[in-house]
């Protein structure tokens, strides 16, 4: 950003560049379904296109800051690069054993399991209305992944939920991490999807439609990291939270439109449980940080 924008300008162009990341990331979902490769072929081109144009921006964001931002990964740094690469690996294969709606909606419950795992662990305190709004979600999914029982969605839903776990710690640890360059970690974790991916399956083996969708795919990971970077830079963290929620009305949206897929009453009932947490906590603290914003420009 140039040094003479105003901050209302900065706060519009978050707004924008926060909304699009939760579009274009909702279209995840969609995109692993409508490739008929394997879920290790689609992780191998995701993290090939992924992990080049990540590493493009990196660089052109070190240049900008004429050097300043580090590349040293150090144990931390490849620790969150592997964990990261764990939690996309059971977050594409999810996509393929159950609904699209289903995936989005318990990984919306992810700002949740962090704050009861970073109490766990690390003993960080909550505020009541998290656990409020964790108890009702937890209700939601619970219906979801019932309804699961004898329809063959229920290893898809176990895989959104250990994508949920495997995100919720990331983020513990990129809090606890704070020298770490989280971007670079993320493009090395790409890197690492793609070597996994080339040594235990046939990436080459694709059609040309495929290679075309694996292509996008990897490019719609890379923006919408690269967009939500740039996004989060300009805007308080809970807007930028209340705005990421949007990724999952999206999610749905898309995989109604473009897969013809309506979940079964049960997913619907849950996920509306999930998204009225998820919505009414993100805009609760939305509200309170506006209140004190306010308070302190008088």
């Amino acid at each position: 950003m140039q040094g003479n924008s105003s901050p209302s300008t900065e706060q519009t162009l978050g707004i924008i560049l926060v909304s699009a990341s939760a579009a274009v990331f909702a279209l995840t979902g969609v995109l692993t379904k409508s490739i008929r490769a394997d879920p290790l072929t689609i992780i191998c081109w995701r993290g090939f296109v992924g992990s080049i144009l990540i590493t493009l921006y990196v660089l052109w964001r070190r240049q900008r800051s004429g050097g300043q931002e580090s590349l040293r990964l150090g144990w931390r740094g490849w620790l969150l690069a592997v964990e990261g690469a764990l939690a996309s690996i059971a977050f594409i294969c999810a996509f393929k054993f159950t609904f699209v709606a289903n995936v989005a909606i318990i990984y919306a419950t992810a700002p949740f399991v962090t704050a009861l795992l970073a109490f766990a662990l690390v003993r960080e305190r909550f505020r009541p209305q998290t656990m409020i709004a964790a108890a009702v979600s937890l209700c939601g999914v619970a219906i979801m992944v019932w309804s699961g029982f004898g329809t063959g969605n229920l290893f898809g839903d176990f895989l959104a939920l250990l994508m949920t776990i495997g995100s919720a710690l990331y983020m513990i640890m990129v809090r606890a991490f704070r020298e770490t360059p989280v971007v670079w970690a993320g493009a090395v974790s790409a890197f690492l999807l793609f070597v996994l991916g080339w040594f235990v399956t046939d990436p080459l083996a694709v059609s040309p439609r495929d290679a075309v969708l694996l292509v996008t795919f990897g490019a719609s990971f890379a923006l919408s990291s690269i967009l939500w970077t740039e996004g989060a830079r300009l805007i308080p963290a809970p807007e930028s939270g209340l705005l990421g929620s949007a990724e999952v009305p999206f999610a749905i949206l898309f995989a109604f439109l473009f897969l013809a897929e309506i979940p079964p009453a049960a997913s619907i009932i849950g996920g509306a449980i999930v998204l009225c947490a998820v919505f009414a906590h993100a805009g609760r603290d939305w509200l309170m940080a506006r209140q004190q914003r306010a308070t302190v420009s008088v």
